[in-house]
């Protein structure tokens, strides 16, 4: 690609009214109004926090957009924006509402978020197949932070390339709920202290993600996913109340070394991985890891808290990678790997289910490349608040890339975010209250644009 003419030649001015940059801002945000994102019993206090049903859908429209700072949302303001939106306020306007934000009021826009969540399962297939099997994912994130001043921000551990190290920040704890059809959606969403250990607050979460996740269709088989940070009898306690299923990684303990050590060596099964070998000579799959199961009792030594279920373990040759060429070892060493689960699912397919658990990753990566770049305030509640509005705000372009196509219903929010609402468009009038939107010719995301406006907004009124 070249310049057809000379950059002498080339000049620009921001002068066109007409123009809007975001104009698929315009089938989404519809999306988001029949879904009723309005957030009506949202009530912060003082003069700031009025008319919190206008700047909320603010600022999901802005991050919706690519906004991951407040003035950011600057970029609800250009052109044509006013002609086809109302009630958009100024970044100042916003950030002054967020500051106005109580851990109450905070508290209140994340029960909006799972509410708005289940109306756009009515709105969109973001969950296909949930009827049959579905699966909670929980996790944390140490979102880093910079300035002194940063209300509850402490030194908490977080992986860097696999390596765990201490960051200063704020640690952010999700659930999320998705289909072995389906994307991930957020369902539950809780700021916290940077020092804060991963399973403070998680019991509750879960039963808030469990609930959620009923609500919006999951009514077959649930399973909630953990790491061994939530590996505590509260944690597992929370879910089998609410009538779901956990499958969580359990730390290699005294005890649960004992359990290992018991299983039989006939008892293991060669896993078949993707790039497994098969050899024709021994009629085996060539493999690195192999798993088996017995039956194991956690949390025995707390009263009334023990749980039996399944322990599923899972073996991993460790070879030393240091040996000279030729050099065989003289017996295999196993590294091991346990996961605790009630799962219905026979052997290889639960442990297999287990190790989808890095699903939620996607979700983190979505969503620090979006809205969460930053935690824009010093306030704490005013950065929980922007967390609840960033879950929002990914599970509405979730929605919006599940009616714009199949490829869409699972490609990253970025891609969404790129081939979707990033369009340029001019406005031109056409009688009383008639608006068509004229978008560049050739788009090559022609298609989906349309199929998602005709989703959002109806089908378009027939031509005279």
């Amino acid at each position: 690609m070249r310049l057809l003419h000379t950059l002498a030649k080339t000049c620009a001015s921001f002068d066109d009214p007409n123009l809007v940059s975001q104009a698929g801002l315009v089938p989404v945000m519809a999306l988001a109004e029949r879904a009723g994102l309005v957030a009506e019993h949202v009530r912060p206090g003082g003069e700031c926090g009025v008319n919190a049903h206008l700047k909320i859908p603010c600022l999901v429209a802005g991050m919706v957009a690519g906004a991951d700072s407040i003035d950011d949302m600057g970029l609800l303001r250009h052109g044509a924006m006013s002609t086809l939106f109302g009630g958009v306020r100024a970044p100042s306007t916003l950030g002054s509402h967020l500051r106005s934000y109580a851990w109450g009021n905070a508290r209140q826009l994340e029960k909006a978020g799972r509410e708005f969540l289940v109306e756009l399962c009515r709105e969109a297939p973001l969950l296909p197949g949930a009827d049959t099997l579905a699966f909670i994912d929980i996790d944390s994130m140490q979102k880093r932070v910079y300035g002194h001043k940063k209300q509850g921000a402490k030194f908490g551990h977080t992986k860097i390339q696999g390596k765990s190290l201490l960051v200063r920040g704020l640690n952010a704890l999700a659930a999320v709920v998705s289909t072995p059809l389906s994307a991930p959606v957020i369902t539950a969403t809780r700021l916290r202290g940077g020092n804060a250990a991963s399973a403070r607050g998680a019991a509750s979460l879960a039963a808030q993600a469990i609930g959620t996740a009923r609500e919006c269709g999951c009514t077959g088989t649930l399973i909630v996913r953990m790491d061994s940070a939530y590996y505590n009898a509260a944690v597992i306690g929370a879910v089998r109340r609410q009538g779901a299923r956990f499958s969580v990684t359990a730390p290699m303990n005294a005890s649960i070394r004992v359990a290992v050590a018991a299983i039989p060596e006939d008892a293991w099964t060669a896993v078949k991985y993707p790039r497994a070998i098969w050899d024709d000579q021994l009629g085996a799959w060539i493999s690195d890891a192999e798993v088996a199961e017995t039956q194991y009792t956690a949390f025995a030594s707390k009263k009334g808290q023990g749980v039996t279920a399944r322990l599923i373990v899972r073996r991993v040759r460790d070879l030393n990678n240091k040996a000279a060429a030729g050099q065989d070892e003289l017996f295999p060493v196993w590294r091991y790997h346990a996961v605790f689960t009630d799962s219905p699912f026979e052997l290889v397919q639960a442990e297999g289910q287990h190790r989808g658990h890095a699903v939620v990753e996607q979700v983190f990566a979505d969503v620090t490349s979006g809205p969460l770049a930053h935690m824009p305030s010093g306030v704490f509640a005013a950065n929980a608040a922007w967390l609840a509005i960033a879950a929002m705000a990914h599970n509405l372009i979730r929605a919006a890339g599940a009616l714009a196509s199949l490829p869409f219903a699972k490609a990253r929010a970025a891609t969404i975010r790129r081939d979707l609402i990033a369009v340029a468009a001019r406005t031109a009038r056409h009688g009383r209250g008639q608006i068509t939107l004229h978008l560049p010719e050739g788009w090559h995301r022609e298609h989906e644009w349309l199929s998602l406006l005709a989703a959002a907004c109806g089908p378009p009124a027939a031509a005279a």
